[in-house]
């Protein structure tokens, strides 16, 4: 009815609000490593704590929809997305603030002495986190799934950057420090890629009801348990009534 619109609705918006906010804080994480510019660290830390807050509010606003209303289909399947795509978006804000925390160290040392390809791997992070908001604010399915071919690339760019810091170790002791903090920026991003992927997943899911896995699941096992137990836990509650299908 009337009610379940307007809290829908609602919900959209500060999923979309925590979106903002994530973006922020992963421009300026971004911006203090490229730059070597620390001062903006602590705005990324305010932010983060921001968006910490932000999640626990719509996960309260998604869990009292599904007591008062009792969703089902379309909305359901919103609900269940909103769930999962806030719980992505904050793990996106913790690596922001990862990789802010890096990049003081590495803004108060010497640069590595060699080229690395980190303008084409933040490039292409922003630009998936970019088409996955979009994607989830438009309820584009065609853009969802050219994110998921966007992943590749980023994987790609991390393993380079992983061969050319372990020759960089070997040829010179006094560089693992700068490299090894490097070799976690570059982790922080491909993992803020494989977040991109998930909520583009989770727009497919929301829009068409397609669940779609990874071929190789990359993300860390409490991540995966957490989701996959969200979704069995969905899937199982649901099934028998057929409430997943328009």
């Amino acid at each position: 009815g009337k009610h379940l619109q307007r809290d829908l609705d609602h919900i959209k918006k500060e999923l979309l609000a925590i979106g903002v906010m994530v973006e922020i804080a992963l421009n300026n994480a971004i911006e203090s490593l490229v730059k070597r510019y620390p001062k903006l660290t602590e705005e990324v830390k305010n932010g983060d704590s921001q968006i910490d807050q932000k999640e626990n509010q719509i996960e309260e606003e998604c869990l009292k929809v599904l007591a008062l209303h009792h969703p089902v289909a379309t909305d359901l399947r919103f609900i269940i997305s909103v769930l999962k795509v806030n719980n992505d978006l904050e793990r996106m804000g913790d690596l922001a603030a990862n990789i802010a925390e890096r990049s003081i160290y590495l803004a108060t040392h010497e640069p590595l002495r060699t080229v690395l390809n980190f303008n084409r791997m933040v490039d292409g992070v922003r630009e998936m986190v970019r088409k996955s908001l979009d994607a989830l604010i438009r309820t584009d399915t065609n853009l969802a799934r050219l994110v998921l071919t966007m992943d590749d690339e980023i994987d790609a760019l991390n393993r380079e950057m992983y061969t050319k810091l372990q020759n960089i170790m070997r040829e010179d002791p006094e560089s693992v420090d700068r490299a090894v903090h490097t070799l976690s920026v570059s982790r922080y991003l491909e993992r803020i890629a494989d977040f991109s992927t998930n909520i583009a997943e989770d727009v497919v899911f929301m829009v068409d009801g397609d669940l779609i896995r990874h071929q190789v699941e990359k993300l860390d096992s409490r991540h995966y348990s957490n989701r996959s137990f969200l979704l069995w836990r969905c899937n199982s509650t649901t099934r028998h009534r057929g409430l997943l299908e328009d």
